[in-house]
Formats: structure tokens, C-alpha cells, sequence
């Protein structure tokens, strides 16, 4: 069906309504995972699919699956979603939009009468963020089996609230087992969160994989003193340890540009007082390149800079991945039904690797999967300035319509073969 377009102008609505749940004065949204907001934002949701007739099925970790029947019930599902959960100081486009587009392509086949053959899911996965529980994309994790549930579960905040109370705490786990809600596709509709398509005029994102990613906590453990009293030949600073751990990591993305990013990302002194030497650091680091084989000397590089500044100070270290995350090339024909999708609008496009990881990565290793992204505004995210335009959303989720139409078609046809 070649005249199915979406309402560009209900789905902003929907954007700038739910941006008002966790909604901060600045014009960003704080609503972290399993948090009130989080509870209010799922709610939101459980009752616009209720309202379109959709069965909604919640596992054990709170992944949410909604459900709308197609004509042929022997036909696994096509499923359309991302997250609804931000960063402490998110915007209003990371990851909702590909749960509202989904929704407005669920209301645009409703409101045309349009049943597909496959029946069409709608997915919020549950901690895609990992900033209140770390890992990232741990409901996806679970549902694909890399992290059992009892993993999630003892997963601790900075406060040291564990997932399984705070899910428990909001009222959304659920009874269906993990990994239990299966579909024929994924389809991830989401923001670049890069400058790439903005700076080449590019409307539509093809992404055709995602880069590998490893993650590390680290502890340096020095002496903690008095700073007019220590000598400098004397002193074990942890922080000074840190730093040069730092420099070495930002050497290691240089090292391997263009395609390598490596980052410091969160840094903790104790005791952080203007007179004592820094005695324990605690800090994250990130690596990321779309071949495993270079991350895998891109590690190595960590370990030996980590050591080696350690030994230096004469620190105690602990190095520890809490994360790996393999690169992904998304499958072929969910490819070429967005292809097909891009084809129909007419826009303009680039195939693109993802920089960023997302739960497609999880959803790849299980199910065919792709992911659409739409440009950001100077290429910015995880900040409350985070602006995508509404013709720039609306043009996203229309070519995820017209990519879904292509793949039910498909299956239909390999279904009738």
C-alpha cells in the first residue's frame, strides 16, 4: 500500500508530551531507569497501545511487548521500538523516538484499516541507558541471553539500590520469562547521536552494523596525606596515577583513528578535600571500533598504560571489563527493506556505522535486525540541547513504515514459497 503516511505533526506531539515526564527546566529530561518517571513513562505507553487494541506481555527484567495481530497469525512478529529511559541529563529525542515512531506507525496502519501479515510488536526495552545500573542494554541482555536474570537483579546503583528492588519498587516485572517474547525482525528507529549525517545533508542513516565496545571500571589505591606536610618524592597520588592513565587513553584512540574512540568517562577522588593527596580513584574507561581485532590491541594497550603507571607511583591497580560488546553487522534483508523504505520517500541517505552501542546490538544476535538513524543537531546527545527537527522525525518514521510494509511483504512471500 504506496499511500500510507504518517502524521508527522500527532508524533511531535507525542514527543513534546512525553518529554514533559522527567522533564527538567532546562529543556532536557532526567528519567532514569526504574525511577518514578520511568513508572509514569511506561504507563503512558501500556495505555496507548491498550487503546489501539495491542496486547502488551512484560518479562522479568520490564522489557514491555505490544502486540498487534496481522492477518496471518502463523507469522512471527516485525518489531518496531528502542528505550524510554535518558541520562541524568538527556534530551528528548535518544531513544524515544524510536518507541513513539514505532507507536505512530502502529496508529497510522490503525487509522487507515491497514492489517499486515505478520503481526507487528512494539518494544520499550528496560536499561538501555546503564547510567543508574551498569551495564548498558541490560533488559536486552537479558532477553538475549548474555546476563541472566539473577545478574540484573543484583546490579547496584550509587546508592546501592539493586535493579531487582527497583523494579520491584515501581510494580513493572513482570511474569514472562526473559527471552520467552520472540519476533522475525527488529527494526530500531533512533537519533545518529553524531555529526556525520548532518555534515554530509543526509536525511536517513542505513545503518548497516555497530562498533564494538568494551568497558572497564578502575581503582587506583595510593596513600591519602597531607599536602603541605608530604614531600613530593613520598607521596602515592592516586589522581596523578589517573591522569596519566587518561593521556594514555586518549593516545590509544588517536593511535588507531579514524575509526577508534577512547574515553574517560567518569572519575571519582577520595577524599576530593582541597589538603589531602588523592588517596583512591575510581574512574570508567571506554573503547570502541568496529573491528574486534583492533579493540583487542586496543586493550592490551589499556592494560600495559595502566600497569605501567601503577607501578610508576607505587599504586595498588584493579582493572576490571565489566562489558563487552563484539562488533554487528545488521542483517541483509532488514537492509534492504529500509533501502526499500528510503527508495519511497525519495530522501536522501548514506549507509552509516553506528558509534554508538544500542540494543540492536543484543537484538542482532538473536533475530534479524537493522537500525534508521535521523541526524542530530550537531551531532549532540546525552545533553538536554538535544535537537532533532519534527520534519527530520517525521521523515525517520516514514521510512520506517514503508521498511516494515517492505519486510512483511517479504516474509509473506517467503511464508507463500
Amino acid at each position: 500500500m504506496s499511500n500510507l503516511n504518517i502524521n508527522g505533526e500527532r508524533l511531535w506531539q507525542s514527543l513534546m508530551e512525553t518529554a514533559l515526564v522527567g522533564g527538567t527546566p532546562d529543556g532536557g529530561i532526567a528519567r532514569l531507569t526504574l525511577g518514578a518517571d520511568d513508572a509514569r513513562i511506561r504507563q503512558w505507553l501500556a495505555d496507548q497501545t491498550a487503546a489501539l487494541g495491542m496486547e502488551l506481555v512484560v518479562d522479568e527484567v520490564g522489557n514491555m511487548f505490544a502486540t498487534l495481530p496481522g492477518r496471518n497469525p502463523d507469522l512471527a512478529p516485525i518489531a518496531m521500538g528502542s528505550h524510554l529511559d535518558t541520562q541524568p541529563t538527556g534530551g528528548k529525542f535518544d531513544g524515544v523516538l524510536g518507541v513513539l515512531g514505532g507507536l505512530e506507525v502502529l496508529r497510522t496502519l490503525k487509522d487507515a484499516g491497514f492489517r499486515t501479515e505478520a503481526p507487528l510488536m512494539l518494544v520499550n526495552w528496560t536499561n538501555e541507558e546503564g547510567s543508574r545500573f551498569s551495564p548498558a542494554m541490560l533488559g536486552s541482555g537479558v532477553w538475549a541471553g548474555v546476563y541472566s536474570r539473577a545478574d540484573a537483579d543484583a546490579r547496584q546503583d550509587a546508592n546501592g539500590e539493586s535493579f531487582g528492588s527497583a523494579l520491584d519498587q515501581i510494580g513493572w516485572r513482570g511474569e514472562a520469562k526473559a527471552g520467552s517474547q520472540t519476533f522475525a525482525a527488529m527494526f530500531e528507529l533512533h537519533i545518529e547521536q553524531g555529526p556525520i549525517l548532518e555534515a554530509e545533508g543526509k536525511e536517513i542513516g542505513i545503518v548497516t552494523g555497530v562498533q564494538g565496545l568494551r568497558w572497564f571500571e578502575a581503582r587506583l589505591t595510593g596513600r591519602a596525606a597531607h599536602t603541605g606536610s608530604t614531600p613530593m618524592s613520598m607521596r602515592k597520588n592516586a589522581l596523578l596515577g589517573a591522569a596519566q592513565v587518561t593521556l594514555a587513553v586518549d593516545a590509544i584512540g588517536h593511535a588507531h583513528a579514524p575509526n577508534a574512540v577512547a574515553t574517560v568517562g567518569f572519575l571519582e577522588v577520595s577524599p576530593n578535600s582541597n589538603n589531602v593527596i588523592p588517596g583512591e580513584v575510581n574512574f570508567t574507561v571506554d573503547l570502541r571500533h568496529p573491528d574486534d581485532a583492533v579493540l583487542e590491541a586496543m586493550e592490551a594497550e589499556l592494560r600495559a598504560a595502566f600497569t605501567g603507571a601503577a607501578a610508576t607511583i607505587g599504586l595498588l591497580a584493579d582493572l576490571r571489563r565489566i562489558s563487552k560488546v563484539d562488533a554487528v553487522r545488521f542483517d541483509a534483508d532488514c537492509i534492504a527493506s529500509v533501502r526499500a523504505g528510503v527508495a519511497r520517500s525519495r530522501i536522501s541517505s548514506r549507509e552509516i556505522i553506528s558509534g554508538a552501542g544500542h540494543d540492536a546490538v543484543h537484538t542482532a544476535a538473536v533475530a534479524p535486525t537493522v537500525m534508521i538513524f535521523v541526524p542530530s543537531e550537531g551531532g549532540l546527545s546525552h545533553n538536554p540541547a538535544e535537537s532533532t527537527s519534527q520534519a527530520e522525525c517525521a521523515a525517520g518514521v516514514q521510512v520506517l513504515l514503508d521498511a516494515v510494509l517492505a519486510h512483511d511483504r517479504l516474509l509473506a512471500d517467503c511464508r507463500k514459497a
